[in-house]
């Protein structure tokens, strides 16, 4: 497939977009996205806490004490009280431009907002405090690319002064021909101790373990240092590659999932993570759970991840130097997923909930399947299963391996 972006050549932001597989004659129609931006000054001093407001797009959920945190894609972070599961509460919202991950450590909040960490002290949860800003420690850089967009236009954006924030579209004739170095073929590019965390789900790009804040963005890993809680320490970066989409942590081994694979690394010296072993998969967006020696990996297929079929991968990782797939399932759209005990919950998309049994893994046996929800993220806590989807927060008892539901909240 032929990938091009037209660009202007600013050699540290170089943004990828596949267009389709044929050689187009000049003069061409092509659908252009546009970058809409704000000085870096505004964009800081655009991050404030206020009232509670409706969604727009619900994106990762995290859960930290009573409370739920509900990602608003690329804008900010929904704060829900949930002292009373069966009748949650919005109480803030923090706007956070370009945010789509938090974590939480100690009372501490930890937040990308785009090139930057934000930290908020939420140790009282009614007057949270943004207490640091580490700036420039993430790329400067807007992947929110519209799918329908076959270009992306940076001429006029000036990285340096300032922010992507999002994209509008607009119909260009485009003469490649006349202007060949617009077209860019990017196919050879390629928790332990004494703290108090909170819980994300498998889509989740920040994990911290001990005192440690593991980060991955589409290229990267980076390592903050949190001991000092207010102040987080940026002590390692390295390129894993191309893709790289979640994280989640197993002991001392960290699982990346990404479009082409999953990664593991090592974290025996917990500052800086060494590779230890990839196992490739079909192209697909690919968040992954892990339970003893075996991880859980669902792909999704079906649009610019990858390829059209979507699967659950059963992934021997005993050896972590060399991981074997043991079985695929079929799926129809899967995002997020989670494991607890014998259980294995996987998001299906709007082909619902599907709960499997994992006693006998690699061999699952699907024991109950809610087939009229619209799932995208989960994350099973000791007494409550929390999932999203559709901008509504459902949650849901399942002791005693009986599941029923306690409330569906809606975030609208």
């Amino acid at each position: 497939m032929k990938k091009r972006t037209l660009l202007s050549f600013l050699p540290l932001f170089l943004i990828f977009f596949a267009a389709c597989e044929k050689e187009e004659p000049a003069g061409e129609y092509y659908e252009v996205a546009v970058p809409i931006t704000q000085s870096i000054s505004e964009f800081r001093a655009s991050v404030e806490i206020q009232e509670p407001r409706v969604i727009t797009e619900a994106g990762k959920i995290y859960s930290y004490k009573d409370y739920v945190f509900v990602n608003d894609k690329y804008q900010g972070v929904h704060v829900i009280d949930n002292r009373d599961p069966y009748a949650p509460e919005k109480i803030h919202y923090i706007n956070i431009p370009r945010n789509l991950d938090i974590a939480v450590k100690d009372d501490m909040l930890y937040a990308d907002s785009g090139m930057d960490l934000v930290v908020f002290d939420i140790s009282n949860i009614e007057n949270i405090k943004q207490v640091e800003r580490a700036k420039d420690v993430f790329s400067n850089v807007n992947f929110n690319i519209p799918e329908e967009a076959a270009f992306v236009d940076t001429e006029s954006f000036d990285p340096e002064q300032e922010v992507i924030l999002g994209y509008s579209m607009e119909r260009r004739r485009i003469e490649m021909a006349a202007q060949p170095h617009w077209t860019v073929d990017n196919a050879a590019l390629e928790s332990s101790g004494g703290n108090s965390t909170g819980t994300g789900g498998s889509l989740a790009r920040f994990k911290i373990v001990s005192d440690y804040l593991y980060v991955v963005d589409q290229q990267n890993i980076s390592v903050f240092d949190v001991a000092a809680l207010s102040q987080p320490q940026k002590v390692f970066e390295e390129y894993v590659g191309w893709d790289i989409e979640t994280i989640f942590n197993q002991d001392d081994h960290l699982f990346l999932g990404s479009t082409t694979g999953m990664y593991i690394y090592s974290i025996e010296n917990p500052e800086a993570p060494s590779f230890v072993s990839m196992i490739r998969h079909v192209l697909g967006c690919d968040p992954v759970v892990v339970k003893d020696d075996v991880a859980y990996v669902t792909v999704r297929g079906g649009n610019l991840c990858g390829q059209q079929e979507s699967e659950l991968l059963v992934i021997d990782v005993a050896d972590k130097s060399n991981p074997q797939t043991l079985m695929t399932y079929e799926m129809q759209n899967p995002y997020g997923l989670g494991v607890r005990e014998d259980q294995l919950f996987v998001c299906d998309g709007d082909a619902g909930l599907k709960i499997y049994n994992t006693t006998n893994t690699p061999d699952l046996t699907l024991t109950d399947h809610f087939e009229d929800v619209n799932t995208y993220d989960i994350i099973p806590l000791d007494e409550v299963l929390l999932m999203i989807g559709d901008n509504i927060l459902h949650q849901y008892n399942y002791k005693n391996n009986e599941i029923n539901l306690i409330s569906s909240f809606n975030l609208n």
